[in-house]
């Protein structure tokens, strides 16, 4: 997609806040913190009929104690070179700063459209003041006064910036795209494995835990086929969540997994398989998600032949009913098997979208219901006549019989093993439905 805006400017003047009025969602995460954002965030917009993308970025500056100031200033420049229009958000209410004109300099290198965006113009005062802007001498575009808590002036600023489209773009173009996300706890390495699948810095990678904050989704291409990744926040158990911050990183993460088909759930090979694990995979399970367990930190293990079978074995254990979730074990640092974990996620992928003919499953599980029908209940025996799989998103297979309500769970287990001994469904929850006939 052609048309992008990137949002930049100085830390804490409103631009994540900005990016959601734009965006129409609060994807970004906002505080009075500065610093909040740090990774590059897409969003899909429009405005006057035309499409585009919108990227916000962290806070560009020079000269703090902040860890990652160099890390987010390459991300701003990243995003300067992608986009086709630049949005420079500035404050009222602090005026114009030395960070400001700081960040000017570096914009002028750009040659690309600037406007400024005054914002916290929510008074006819303010809005007066956003003039002294002008000062920063940023080409032939007016300085936009708005404030983004309420909209106020984003309007006119936008009929300004979509005159640089020479088309209009395209409404969404992520929709039917496979979505996989990269979850776990924190410090386990999901930024990096996204950085070493993309071979570039898409996120801001540290030893310090909590490094990620948003969502960040990449678009991916693997033998022809399209793909977004989502790099999320670590998750930690919510007695040891005490930052605002990080409960709205938390709670984004998890709005994450709801919206993807598949969860890759990142574990330490050297802590091992955790309770803070099993909660992801159940809530995977619980939103019917594509599941894979990818073990990362492979090397720094002390192994012999016998260690990967080991450690899977026990981890299986752990898992009990939900054995049907594969299992990778890699080193990202290292890229030992990173591309097979993708390829992977990819089969799971197909797994979850795959379609069984009715002639083909009644075949074969007809047969395996001859060898071990449903036990009969208080002397009254159940018969399976015919099943289908159901026209949804997730596999889902209907069994009409004489007596639906006297079929158990145990039964239910029978089946479901059957099903995954015959057709490919590794990685994928499977709903068993029973229906009179």
């Amino acid at each position: 997609m052609s048309n992008i805006v990137a949002i930049v400017g100085r830390p804490n003047v409103g631009k994540s806040t900005f990016f959601n009025r734009l965006v129409e969602e609060r994807k970004a995460i906002e505080d009075n913190l500065s610093g909040v954002t740090r990774d590059r965030h897409y969003g899909h917009a429009q405005w006057g009929g035309k499409y585009f993308s919108v990227i916000d970025t962290g806070g560009y500056v020079i000269g703090s104690d902040d860890v990652f100031e160099a890390e987010i200033r390459k991300q701003v420049t990243l995003a300067i070179e992608e986009a086709n229009v630049i949005l420079f958000v500035v404050d009222c209410h602090d005026g114009l700063t030395d960070l400001d004109k700081e960040f000017a300099n570096v914009l002028r290198s750009s040659k690309k459209p600037v406007y400024i965006v005054a914002n916290k113009a929510d008074t006819q005062e303010k809005e007066l003041n956003a003039s002294e802007f002008y000062a920063l001498g940023l080409g032939d575009y007016d300085v936009f006064p708005i404030a983004a808590v309420s909209g106020s002036g984003t309007g006119d600023l936008l009929d300004e910036v979509i005159k640089h489209f020479p088309e209009g773009g395209i409404e969404d173009p992520d929709e039917g795209i496979p979505k996989i996300s990269i979850l776990g706890r924190p410090n386990v390495g999901k930024s990096s494995f996204l950085n070493a699948l993309l071979g570039t810095e898409r996120s801001i990678v540290t030893d310090e835990a909590g490094t990620t904050r948003d969502a960040i989704n990449t678009r991916y291409k693997l033998y022809g086929q399209d793909f977004i990744i989502t790099d999320t926040a670590g998750i930690r158990k919510k007695s040891k969540v005490k930052e605002d911050i990080e409960f709205y990183s938390v709670m984004r993460s998890l709005r994450t997994l709801e919206e993807s088909d598949v969860i890759i759930v990142m574990i330490d090979a050297e802590r091992g398989f955790e309770a803070q694990d099993m909660n992801l995979i159940s809530l995977g399970i619980k939103n019917n998600k594509g599941i894979m367990i990818m073990v990362n930190k492979w090397d720094l293990v002390e192994k012999d032949h016998k260690t990967m079978d080991t450690i899977k074995k026990d981890m299986i254990e752990k898992l009990g009913e939900n054995r049907w979730i594969p299992m990778i074990f890699t080193s990202v640092l290292t890229k030992q098997r990173i591309f097979q974990a993708i390829e992977l996620a990819v089969k799971v992928y197909e797994n979850k979208t795959r379609k069984v003919t009715t002639s083909k499953i009644n075949d074969v599980m007809l047969a395996e219901i001859e060898k071990y029908p449903p036990p009969a209940w208080k002397g009254k025996y159940i018969k399976i006549k015919y099943v289908t799989q159901l026209p949804t998103k997730n596999p889902v297979f209907a069994f009409f019989c004489n007596l639906p309500q006297y079929i158990k769970n145990p039964y239910t287990r029978y089946l479901e093993n059957r099903l995954r001994e015959n057709f490919d469904f590794e990685g994928v929850p499977i709903k068993i439905t029973y229906k009179k006939k």
